[in-house]
This record gives C-alpha cells, structure tokens and sequence, in this order.
C-alpha cells in the first residue's frame, strides 16, 4: 500500500526522469501533501537510479 492513495497515470507516458517526478509531485501537491512530503518524495526518487526512481514512486502513489 503506498503513503498515499492517489491514482498516477504513467505507463504509455514520456518515460523520462523528470516527467517521472513532476507527474507524480504535481498529483502530491494536488492531494494536499504537505510540502515536506513533496520534498521527502524528490529526494528519495533522486537518490538512486532509474529503478529506484520507479519503486519509490509506486512506494509513494498508485502508479497506473
């Protein structure tokens, strides 16, 4: 179950990092996620490679 029970939609979607991230910070701020969260998301999403970016997004929301 991730923190947060929030529907992403990313497959199908521009499979870059950085798309990556603001996609699913965008739907954090939109969720009302304090802004420590957000910050908490980006810099385990950053703190490792393409596959780390991955598993902490689907730790964080639903991703679809």
């Amino acid at each position: 179950m991730p923190k947060y029970d929030i529907d992403v939609q990313l497959s199908g979607e521009d499979g870059n990092a950085f798309a990556i991230m603001a996609r699913v910070q965008k739907a954090l701020r939109i969720a009302g996620a304090p802004q420590s969260d957000i910050d908490e998301y980006y810099k385990e999403s950053t703190s490792g490679d393409y596959d780390n970016l991955l598993r902490t997004a689907c730790a964080w929301v639903n991703v679809a």
